[in-house]
């Protein structure tokens, strides 16, 4: 949050329990996938747990585009089981995931002084969340929102764009984007911008009841604008930001996917960096191909396209899902859910680098991860515990 003052370089989390939850002040609770490294951790530190040989596996830059797993010299990896901590529903067992990149449109822009009127507007109080667990639950983008509302008062009164920012990971929906605007007309343009919003607030408040909005009057100064601003406004009018398409074989499943996650203004570019998904190859590439052709018509842009992680396709007759769906409705009473997921897991990277590797993804139960709403179910954080051991003792 704006107010937290923790510096991740030295400082911990402040964490504490609110009924069955484990929660941080002011910061993501980091459980995605703090809690797998912590749960691996407590077992290899047992003299007491039953279990095969075990190789543990620890990576880097996991939500930034599974890099450390793409780095992996797999060759010493002698296994061919793997056991991934990275779901985030004990119900659910996850055994298929998308593929996908990062895309970043560069665009450069000029500046030029100018004295006038300078407002700044806050977009905040969004659910935002993760670009693939959450992409289908109708979340508005803050960034794509600003967008739409400077197009909406450019259409009414004039202004400049200074700076515009929104979200920071391009796997997370940004909930929050702050607008600093040079203005001709103080007045006309305080009129527009309340009248805009407050239609705005009040269409999404069905879906978004924590959203908000500031208007702040800076004053006359002297500032520097970019000269790209109608351009800049369209593009982001324009740019989409959700589900592309569901899947025609597995019901509820996102197939493909795009996220705004990062609109950063640097001294003389402006940063529009989007996450692609999808369950399927080809569609992934023809995503790409599209913000190509879409950064076409912004003047001067450059596109960039790294990241890129390889979908892990359903593994038929696999071993592990049996054996923990035997074990999972032996402890529980009742089976767990077998589902498709709409994010990249390393078992994605992993199994396209091991031949034969069998993999399943599970984990206890998270909400809100990659926002300062996470938090973690203690009580599904045992059970799944109690159950991975059980399972570790079953593959002996």
């Amino acid at each position: 949050t704006p107010e937290c003052e923790i510096d991740f370089e030295k400082d911990g989390l402040d964490l504490y329990v609110e009924g069955d939850f484990l929660k941080a002040r002011g910061t993501t609770l980091g459980a995605d996938n703090g809690i797998a490294v912590a749960m691996i951790l407590a077992i290899l530190d047992s003299d007491d747990i039953e279990h095969p040989a075990i190789e543990a596996v620890f990576t880097t830059d996991e939500e930034i585009g599974l890099l450390g797993a793409a780095a992996l010299d797999t060759s010493r990896i002698k296994g061919k089981k793997l056991i991934n901590l990275d779901s985030e529903e004990f119900s659910v067992l996850t055994v298929s995931c998308a593929g996908g990149a990062d895309v970043s449109i560069t665009l450069p822009v000029l500046r030029k002084k100018v004295t006038a009127p300078e407002f700044k507007i806050t977009l905040a109080g969004l659910k935002g969340g993760h670009s693939g667990v959450e992409i289908n639950k109708n979340r508005v983008n803050a960034a794509t929102l600003a967008g739409r509302v400077l197009n909406s008062i450019k259409n009414r009164v004039g202004f400049e764009i200074i700076a515009i920012d929104g979200g920071d990971k391009s796997n997370a929906i940004p909930n929050r984007c702050v607008i600093s605007l040079s203005v001709a007309d103080a007045k006309a343009f305080k009129a527009a911008a309340s009248e805009v919003l407050e239609t705005v607030k009040e269409e999404i408040s069905d879906r978004e009841e924590g959203f908000g909005y500031c208007i702040e009057e800076l004053g006359v100064s002297e500032h520097s604008v970019i000269d790209k601003t109608d351009a800049l406004v369209s593009a982001l009018c324009c740019a989409l930001s959700g589900v592309v398409e569901m899947s025609a074989d597995i019901e509820g499943l996102v197939q493909s996917s795009q996220n705004l996650g990062i609109l950063k203004t640097e001294k003389d570019e402006i940063i529009i960096h989007f996450s692609v998904r999808s369950n399927k190859k080809s569609a992934m590439k023809f995503l790409e191909e599209r913000l190509c052709c879409f950064a076409k018509y912004l003047d001067g842009a450059t596109v960039t396209a790294f990241g890129h992680y390889p979908p892990w396709e359903f593994l038929q007759n696999s071993q592990m899902q049996a054996l923990y769906i035997e074990r999972f409705e032996k402890m529980n009473g009742y089976k767990p859910s077998v589902e498709a997921i709409h994010a990249g897991l390393e078992c994605g990277v992993l199994s396209n680098k091991i031949n034969g590797l069998d993999c399943i993804s599970i984990g206890p139960e998270l909400y809100d991860v990659h926002t300062v709403n996470e938090r973690l179910s203690i009580s599904s954080t045992q059970k799944l515990f109690a159950l991975l051991i059980d399972l570790l003792k079953e593959c002996k």
